[in-house]
């Protein structure tokens, strides 16, 4: 009697387990979505500041053309990208157009001098900082959860749950990872 209600203990204490991991590993996952959604409600919101500002440009640069062009195409790519890899893909494209774009206005006195050229230019680079940010919440996410389904005990549930490895965003572009050129 006494080995019975010992398995019983066992078993129950096994089964807590399973569901304990198999819980942690649902939230870190859970956290991963959320951290990807913060992700791409400032992506959006940075989609949502560019007509603005191409129109800006338009007004000071109009021969500028293949500039305002590239930023135009980038973000109807950032529009159409569903997947995180493809958002990392187009988010670089866009903002090597953006840098582009900037470079550009600075040919052009009148329209750096602009106010509203130089309030979207500070709301951009406000959304730039929160992207940021939010990527790197994402990334912390996507790591504590693939820890979570990589180590004893989430590597058992996660074979058995079918939970995959996540990819955190990272940089596309290379020229973004070098550091800018300073002279004096």
């Amino acid at each position: 009697m006494a080995i019975l209600i010992a398995l019983v203990i066992a078993a129950i204490v096994v089964a807590a387990a399973v569901i304990s991991a198999y819980n942690g590993v649902i939230t870190k996952r859970n956290r991963c979505n959320n951290a990807w959604q913060q992700i791409d409600a400032q992506l959006q919101r940075r989609n949502d500041l560019i007509p603005n500002l191409v129109e800006t440009v338009k007004g000071y640069a109009a021969h500028e053309s293949e500039t305002i062009a590239a930023v135009t195409n980038a973000r109807a790519g950032m529009a159409s990208a569903s997947t995180p890899e493809e958002k990392a893909a187009a988010d670089g494209q866009l903002t090597g157009a953006l840098r582009q774009l900037f470079a550009v206005a600075e040919a052009y006195p009148d329209l750096k001098a602009n106010g509203n050229f130089q309030q979207l230019q500070a709301q951009l680079e406000e959304t730039e900082n929160k992207v940021t940010y939010a990527r790197q919440s994402f990334n912390d996410c996507v790591l504590m959860y693939n820890n979570a389904i990589q180590t004893f005990p989430g590597v058992l549930v996660a074979g058995i749950g079918g939970f995959e490895p996540r990819q955190g965003f990272e940089v596309m572009d290379a020229t973004t990872r070098q550091a800018p050129e300073v002279k004096f």
